[in-house]
């Protein structure tokens, strides 16, 4: 079983067409990236929908309507497969049918998916999008490797939405480096006094657009 699984995820190296140039933005762009999926989305305009592990249920609608309009809109959603609005967001994308897609970007090599209970999603994506990962197969998640992760988020995204994030959260590494790319980050605010939006709303201090509605977002992005 095993085996048959790992045939079909793809080794693509950096210097192949296939290979995404955005990626070459990074001082440390992967020499080479796993894919399991539909291999031609990789050439789609991307916009990252990320955020919480702990979202509150507001945050989950808010994640379910921005990756639903900026898909709508002709956007690949990307996102990093995680608990909470990672989720949230691809599964968004995913039950618009089958002519919208998303992207996971895994912090394990392909075979194993992480975290356990989105099997099922991984699954999915795989059918309806693609999963990639600069990690070998066989390799388990260590929490070094999300913020590495991250990093391929913000690279391949034209823009990066954080729907909530609480102040030590991955997310808002996804979105410095995001600004530092030159990427454009946007961050929905939130009630003062929820720890979910305290990162959002340090984003805004730095910088971030702040945004209500899809088409925000898509006002500031050329696809």
């Amino acid at each position: 079983m095993h085996n048959s699984y790992s045939h079909s995820i793809l080794k693509i190296h950096r210097g192949d067409t296939a290979y995404p140039a955005r990626l070459n933005d990074l001082y440390d762009p992967p020499d080479c990236l796993y894919i399991k999926g539909d291999i031609r989305l990789l050439h789609m305009p991307m916009v990252a929908v990320v955020g919480s592990r702990i979202p509150s249920n507001g945050g989950l609608r808010h994640a379910a309507v921005f990756a639903q309009e900026l898909s709508k809109a002709g956007a690949l959603i990307i996102s990093g497969l995680a608990k909470g609005i990672d989720g949230a967001a691809h599964q968004a994308a995913l039950s618009l049918g089958k002519n919208f897609f998303t992207l996971a970007v895994c912090g394990t090599g392909l075979d194993l998916t992480y975290p356990k209970e989105h099997i099922g999603l991984a699954s999915s994506i795989s059918r309806q999008g693609l999963m990639i990962s600069e990690l070998p197969l066989g390799v388990g998640p260590k929490p070094f490797h999300f913020p590495r992760r991250n990093r391929l988020i913000a690279a391949l995204a034209l823009g990066v939405v954080v729907i909530e994030a609480a102040e030590k959260s991955g997310s808002l590494i996804t979105a410095r480096i995001a600004a530092d790319l030159g990427r454009e980050v946007f961050a929905l605010p939130g009630p003062i006094s929820s720890p979910t939006s305290s990162g959002c709303h340090k984003l805004i201090q730095q910088g971030a657009k702040l945004v209500c509605s899809p088409k925000e977002v898509l006002d500031e992005l050329i696809f």
